[in-house]
């Protein structure tokens, strides 16, 4: 630590409460499971992400009560697939995947190596992982999960996106807000 001297602990200004009751409203396990209304879901997209699975999914997820919200390289926005402009809420370095319950990985084949590169993206991928968020993918974002080290530990809880029906699979999925079951992987 490089400190000489033990560091006294700071003298509150309130006695910290002991015994309280667990509150069902802040509680992930007691609240809403069975139920995604009202959280979010962050979508990491590149240039020439999948405009089609990208409606696709927001129209599912809205469909639960929920939002989307568009984490791109630059806050301005990105050129989807089909030519159509898709305006970022976040850029990637401000908006990590701990703002959202459940994220997507959208990128284009270009635009997953040039995540790969980025520590960001790499972080993004991997705390939704450790946080076990549900994480809906597209086949090219394997690559920037290899090199963010989670590549090989993909479990129920990492669904990739092909069409409407895998979407849809993977938003209802989303109402358990987390597996849990991931906790056992991550303590070994």
């Amino acid at each position: 630590m490089g400190l000489r001297e033990k560091v006294a602990p700071a003298v509150p200004a309130i006695e910290p409460r002991k015994g309280l009751a667990p509150s069902k409203p802040l509680s992930i396990i007691q609240s809403s499971i069975g139920s995604f209304e009202g959280r979010k879901v962050g979508v990491l997209v590149t240039s020439g992400s999948d405009r089609g699975l990208l409606d696709a999914l927001r129209k599912h997820v809205e469909a639960e009560g929920a939002t989307v919200e568009i984490v791109a390289p630059t806050v301005g926005g990105i050129g989807a697939s089909d030519g159509s402009w898709i305006e970022g809420d976040q850029k990637i370095g401000g908006g990590p995947s701990v703002l959202y319950d459940a994220v997507v990985v959208l990128p284009s084949d270009a635009g997953a190596a040039m995540l790969a590169k980025l520590p960001a993206a790499k972080q993004f991928a991997a705390d939704a992982f450790a946080h076990l968020k549900f994480i809906g993918y597209t086949k090219a974002a394997l690559l920037l999960f290899q090199k963010a080290g989670i590549a090989e530990d993909l479990d129920e809880g990492c669904i990739e996106l092909t069409d409407v029906k895998s979407v849809k699979a993977f938003v209802s999925s989303c109402r358990q807000l987390r597996l849990w079951e991931r906790e056992k992987v991550l303590a070994e």
